[in-house]
């Protein structure tokens, strides 16, 4: 976008930079007082997390000053924040370590997510891998790119449509519950594999570069999905909530189905919703 309200780029290597100093320093380092639990045993927060985001909002009251700034843990000390997102002008939302779980766990999938709300819409999203020092990232209307720190960019595009019994993906039935997880689960015996790396950061990742062919989730968090999504359709593919609305920055319910293309969504809806 040519009138894109926030720097992109230095929103970009803000990430690398919070990363570098704060998230990598720690991982495989972290001491029995760095990591706690927030809603349950497995939703954590660690000292990187919290030291990443206050890195952030810092700079990122240099870079966008009046921009409504949202992050992760922010939330989790001030809940009413969340709701301010819906009536803010711009608003830059991150997820300081998406994948704590994994992070906290020594295992080297996780990353780090941004992205820009303007007048109620995604207009750019970033996810930055810090293992792997490169980015995923897309400007509305203007595809999506992996970008590597020499300047080197690749186009990506989702995959060609398969037929559901040929469809890998990703999927995370942990927030459905009772008898609509187990329905969700039964009907997803009939793709060929999928799987949940606990990080929607790489799942999107994956998904926009072509690996596998959807992506299903059913907690909507900005700070999860908003970057990939924004990607993901960036890159050709198609995304709905669960009941074929539009995803939007405010909505935190409703669930998300994202696939190679429309009739894939409508395909995979069917056969694992069974409308």
């Amino acid at each position: 976008m040519s009138d894109m309200p926030v720097d992109v780029s230095a929103l970009a290597d803000l990430l690398r930079r919070a990363a570098k100093a704060e998230i990598l320093p720690r991982f495989r380092r972290l001491g029995g007082d760095d990591v706690r639990s927030k809603s349950e045993p497995t939703d954590l927060v660690t000292e990187a997390d919290e030291a990443a985001e206050r890195m952030m909002k810092r700079e990122m009251a240099q870079i966008a000053p009046n921009a409504l700034f949202i992050g992760e843990e922010s939330v989790a000390a001030d809940p009413e924040l969340l709701g301010k997102l819906k009536d803010a002008e711009l608003a830059v939302i991150v997820d300081p370590v998406d994948g704590t779980f994994n992070f906290a766990s020594g295992i080297p999938a996780f990353g780090v997510m941004a992205s820009v709300v303007w007048k109620g819409e995604t207009v750019a999203g970033i996810i930055y891998d810090p293992m792997g020092d490169d980015w995923v990232m897309a400007e509305k209307g203007a595809g999506a790119y992996l970008r590597r720190p020499d300047g080197e960019t690749i186009k990506l595009k989702v995959s060609d449509p398969r037929p559901i019994g040929a469809m890998v993906g990703m999927a995370s039935a942990g927030y459905f519950y009772g008898e609509e997880r187990e329905k969700v689960l039964a009907h997803l015996a009939k793709v060929r594999f999928f799987a949940n790396y606990r990080c929607a950061a790489h799942e999107y990742r994956t998904l926009a570069s072509g690996h596998v062919q959807f992506a299903l989730y059913n907690k909507l968090m900005p700070w999860d999905h908003l970057a990939g999504t924004l990607i993901v359709t960036e890159a050709g593919g198609y995304a709905a909530r669960l009941d074929g609305s539009v995803y939007e920055p405010h909505h935190v319910d409703g669930g998300l189905l994202l696939a190679t293309d429309r009739d894939s969504w409508q395909t995979l809806h069917r056969e694992i919703f069974g409308s």
